[in-house]
């Protein structure tokens, strides 16, 4: 039976899905867990296997450049498609106040949006209540003019248009070869990407504990391949295929396109799909990949014998990851990303703003945590605002004069 490119291309993307979701469940890959190890216990084990699969990502999306091997810019019908993270306007503010929500909420939800499919397809049913929550807020932004009139309207009139001053996008070799008055601006994006690539990659083998950890090197390296082989699909000779292939006059809510693996977009999709009858049309790259990865870690939790379904231990606990869930969604479109679609594949791209939220969101996790560990310790005697205070001393962004509670 012969596949359309459309078919292939979602099938492919549920493949690679698949694996993910296995491979992360095993491994234990998680960047809620890699921020909560480094701040809590100093261990940095999983935020190495982090920026190694970010290496593995960039130097995979050098090597489809250099070979030509994928198109990462493709533009149709004067309209151009995925991927987002390479357009000339630097929206910063929504990177830092997206990224920053998306960080607060998947600390409260326990996990990122790939974390949380994860866990839905191990047994979590406390996960499903935080995916939805997810696409709730996705929805809104994605298909309401909830974003708009809360975020943008604000914001917008702050973003830079990077192609004032001769950049050709927003990816970092481009800004630097603008600013000093390099011509070649390809050429300043693959130096900037080799020694980036090169440099995680060192400071990631340098910990023997990491190179020690069959799990984190294998969860880092699996993670990094998947979302090159994302790019590959979508971005390759039947990604650019596909995208010839579809009308853009009649476009599923997710354009197709030059796209790697990405997770809170998706869940808006998914409620997109279902309000609007379950049209077949309406299945995206993305819906797929959620898929994909539930189905792995389902298959993984099963023949494993790790399948265990988990249940909210209180009220408290549920508004917690309700209000998790909710951030993610709102947070995650507004910094066009999560911990894997900016964490990951965004930042492969060399993207400045995927940098800005990639920091921006392990700012609002770690910050999170510091300030529950002081509600926590000091439970009855700290306030939000005399923990948030201390929380900011630790991180030296205020004076420690001002804090009023003590490190523990």
């Amino acid at each position: 039976m012969d596949l359309t490119t459309t078919q292939q291309v979602l099938i492919g993307g549920l493949g690679l899905a698949v694996v993910m979701g296995a491979v992360v469940n095993k491994t234990n890959f998680c960047t809620m867990g890699a921020v909560s190890d480094w701040v809590n216990m100093g261990d940095t084990g999983r935020i190495r296997a982090w920026m190694f699969a970010i290496a593995v990502a960039i130097t995979g999306v050098l090597i489809l450049q250099w070979t030509g091997l994928a198109k990462m810019s493709m533009v149709a019908n004067n309209s151009t498609s995925f991927p987002p993270y390479l357009t000339s306007s630097l929206a910063w503010p929504r990177y830092l106040v997206g990224g920053f929500l998306f960080g607060v909420g998947m600390t409260l939800g326990s996990g990122c949006g790939n974390k949380t499919m994860v866990r839905i397809g191990a047994g979590n049913i406390k996960s499903l209540f935080v995916f939805a929550m997810m696409g709730v807020g996705a929805y809104l932004m994605m298909y309401t003019n909830f974003g708009y009139h809360v975020f943008l309207k604000w914001m917008t009139p702050a973003f830079v248009d990077v192609s004032s001053f001769g950049a050709s996008n927003q990816g970092i070799g481009s800004i630097i070869a603008a600013l000093f008055g390099i011509h070649a601006q390809d050429v300043a994006g693959y130096v900037v990407g080799v020694l980036l690539s090169l440099a995680l990659i060192v400071w990631a083998l340098r910990s023997t504990d990491f190179r020690g950890s069959f799990d984190n090197v294998i969860g880092g390296l699996v993670v990094g391949l998947i979302v090159v082989g994302g790019w590959w699909l979508t971005a390759g000779p039947v990604g650019q295929h596909w995208l010839s292939d579809i009308d853009f006059m009649d476009t599923p809510p997710a354009a197709p396109g030059a796209q790697s693996f990405t997770f809170v977009s998706p869940s808006g999709q998914v409620m997109y799909f279902l309000t609007a009858g379950f049209k077949s049309k309406l299945v995206t790259f993305g819906m797929m990949v959620a898929l994909g990865v539930v189905i792995g870690s389902f298959l993984y939790a099963l023949f494993t014998r790790k399948l265990r379904l988990e249940w909210f231990s209180s009220i408290s606990d549920f508004v917690r990851h309700i209000v998790g869930g909710f951030l993610m969604g709102v947070g995650g479109v507004l910094g066009m990303g999560c911990t894997i679609g900016q964490g990951v594949t965004g930042v492969s791209t060399l993207a400045l703003g995927s940098y800005m939220t990639l920091i921006s969101i392990i700012f609002g996790s770690a910050l999170t945590m510091k300030i529950e560990y002081y509600r926590l310790v000091y439970e009855g005697e700290a306030s939000f605002f005399s923990a948030l205070v201390a929380s900011l001393a630790d991180f030296h962004l205020v004076p420690s004069k001002l804090r009023k509670l003590e490190a523990v």
